[in-house]
């Protein structure tokens, strides 16, 4: 079971909710706990100097995964939304780390976080997912709706979040998205809620509580910061190839780099340097190992850019 705050009819409690991602191989990974429902957490308690230690506290008792770089991520308060029967403020962090065992007694291990939300990949092109199933069943919730205005208000935010029509896919908007499943009942969250037939949730694994909303909440944030911060750096081992940096870097974008453009934007930052040593675990001809040169934050400001995605046709 998930360590439940508790508090007094009326009251609010504060729970501490971590999503700590890693990047192994090319998948992006979350770390849970009971078997995959949950993202560590746990309520602030009194002995807790701070949020963030109260954090780390919770997450190293329930995976023994010590915490590294932490951020506040953001906090909900909805009232309808989250632990049932209790007022809970959910203060969120994001981590990032590299995979290693966890252990613990609530089934902690580590998830890919598209099993979660598989319409985000987008590596290997559009997911069929979409067209076969979410676009028309998110067309009829719009036509459903009350009145002309809100029948265009909500076919103009299927059009912006999935990339009907003429607009482009923004790999930054997952927590829009998820959100607009959620109100259109196609989630088995908002079925919790009485807001979907049994038969129409779609793929994707719900979580516990509000889980799967603040983990859409660290995926939008990780992917819009790595356009313009060296964040990735922190998943990547002390020593690696430029291939593997731009795996990295597409597991978590769910899109494709260019290659060319990907290493003239790596060159021009100077955000790595040659280690002189080579990887042969390439498969083929050997490869150059690089190591991230953390002066490049003290030299000057990482200028803000776009990733060289590689935009289907």
């Amino acid at each position: 079971m998930a360590v439940e705050p508790t508090a007094d009819a009326g009251a609010a409690t504060a729970e501490l909710t971590a999503v700590l991602v890693a990047v192994t191989g090319d998948a992006p990974r979350v770390l849970t706990i009971q078997d995959g429902q949950a993202l560590p957490s746990g309520p602030f308690e009194s002995n807790h100097p701070t949020l963030q230690l109260g954090l780390r506290a919770w997450v190293e008792r329930q995976t023994h995964h010590p915490l590294g770089y932490v951020e506040q991520l953001y906090t909900f308060a909805d009232k309808d939304r989250g632990h049932a029967g209790a007022r809970v403020i959910s203060i969120c962090y994001l981590g990032l780390t590299r995979e290693t065992r966890a252990s613990g007694a609530r089934d902690p291990g580590w998830q890919s976080w598209y099993r979660y939300f598989p319409w985000e990949d987008w590596r290997d092109g559009p997911p069929a997912l979409i067209a076969r199933a979410i676009v028309p069943r998110l067309r009829a919730w719009a036509r459903a709706a009350p009145g002309n205005a809100t029948k265009r208000a909500r076919g103009a935010r299927i059009a912006i979040d999935f990339a009907t029509g003429d607009t482009a896919w923004n790999e930054d908007l997952v927590l829009q998205r998820y959100e607009l499943l959620y109100e259109a009942g196609l989630v088995p969250e908002a079925r919790r809620r009485g807001a979907a037939a049994a038969d129409s949730a779609l793929p994707g694994t719900a979580m516990l509580h509000d889980h799967r909303r603040i983990l859409a909440t660290g995926m939008a944030r990780l992917r819009a910061k790595i356009k313009y911060r060296p964040v990735v750096f922190e998943l990547m081992p002390p020593a690696f190839t430029l291939l593997e940096l731009q795996r990295a870097v597409e597991a978590l974008a769910g899109r494709r780099l260019h290659k060319q453009n990907f290493r003239r934007l790596i060159d021009q930052q100077q955000l790595v340097e040659e280690t002189g040593q080579m990887s042969a675990a390439t498969g083929g001809r050997p490869a150059q190992l690089f190591r991230f040169r953390p002066t490049v934050l003290l030299e000057r400001a990482v200028a803000g850019t776009k990733l060289p995605l590689s935009r289907p046709a």
